[in-house]
């Protein structure tokens, strides 16, 4: 006899496989995620910053073949949902509390540290795609733009390993930066709308800029965020101002290229758009809220786990320094430019 609906027990079958291989992972993630906030409810130590430390100490389980898949899957997409979730806190008044100073600031350490790069790799006898591949990335938002960036610059024998490089090395500093970023603000005297904008500024990867923000405040947790997908959002621009200047020089790859925009800026953007016009119901909101909270939660445990110090050893000196100077650099600019326009 037929089984009743074979296509759509086939249908649940395909389903079910995707959903087998994260779970392992994510169940991971999970528990990490809620040991951190018992940490924090018990002890009042930042929710963030324990679900990242606690997932680096958990680093050797992202390297199991069964829960690989999840944790890769909670680094990236459910980071990223947190991230465009947080649309719902945002609104027209915050974007407007940013000011035309602080925007013009962000935009211009992005344009100075990209030539920063250029100049630095240069003198450290480093390539141009390296220095395009990490001052990019440094500049604007880690390994997205490194991902972005290499699609549109000409490809040679060390095309692959300075991609690698570049996406280890923002990672590894991207972390480091999570911790040390909210200590240094408080040391500088910084209010929770400069720290915010300092680290959104400064911080390369958008999952550690959420993690170092909250870790501070709710205040400084949301101006980062905006602060930061500002500057995501420059990645379209300067992807394609580098590929026309490139476009001489650019070999024929058939590699799909990323998106300019990724989406969760497209989420993010249309959730503070609806919240501005009134538009999401209060219930609503604060369910979007919670649901981003343990989002992000999650995503930084897997971003933690995901992190292995040691393989920044494998890398040449030379592009070790460029890479910290270009992170140092932005951070200095950012520094000086806010003492300079103040609160």
């Amino acid at each position: 006899m037929t089984a009743p609906f074979p296509d759509r027990g086939r249908a649940a079958a395909r389903l079910a496989r995707p959903a087998a291989r994260i779970a392992p992972g994510l169940l991971v993630c999970a528990t990490v995620a809620l040991a951190a906030q018992f940490l924090a409810d018990h002890y009042g130590a930042p929710a963030m910053l324990m679900a990242l430390l606690l997932g680096i100490a958990f680093h050797f389980v992202a390297e199991e073949a069964r829960p690989a898949p999840g944790i890769a899957f909670t680094a990236r997409s459910v980071l990223r949902l947190g991230v465009a979730l947080l649309g719902a806190r945002m609104s027209v008044e915050l974007v407007a509390g940013v000011g035309a100073p602080t925007i013009a600031l962000v935009v211009g350490a992005v344009a100075a540290t990209i030539l920063f790069g250029l100049v630095g790799a240069r003198l450290l006898g480093r390539g141009w795609r390296l220095a395009l591949l990490t001052g990019g990335s440094v500049a604007i938002c880690g390994a997205s733009a490194a991902m972005a960036i290499a699609a549109v610059l000409p490809r040679n024998e060390h095309s692959e390993r300075n991609l690698t490089f570049t996406i280890i090395g923002v990672t590894v500093l991207s972390t480091v930066a999570m911790i040390v970023y909210p200590i240094l603000v408080g040391w500088l005297g910084m209010d929770d709308r400069a720290a915010g904008v300092f680290i959104g500024a400064t911080i390369h990867d958008v999952a550690q800029v959420v993690g170092g923000g909250f870790s501070i405040s709710d205040t400084a947790g949301e101006t980062a965020t905006l602060v930061k997908l500002m500057r995501v959002t420059l990645l379209a621009p300067v992807v394609i101002v580098f590929s026309l200047a490139l476009r001489g020089m650019a070999a024929e790859a058939g590699d799909k290229r990323p998106p300019l925009v990724p989406g969760f800026v497209v989420g993010f953007v249309a959730l503070a758009a609806l919240n501005s016009l009134g538009l999401v119901p209060a219930a609503i909101g604060a369910l979007l809220v919670d649901l981003s909270r343990w989002a992000l939660l999650f995503g930084i445990a897997a971003v933690g786990m995901k992190t292995s110090l040691k393989s920044v050893r494998d890398v040449g000196g030379a592009a070790i320094v460029l890479i910290v100077a270009e992170t140092l650099f932005i951070a200095l600019l950012i520094a000086g430019g806010l003492h300079v326009i103040g609160p």
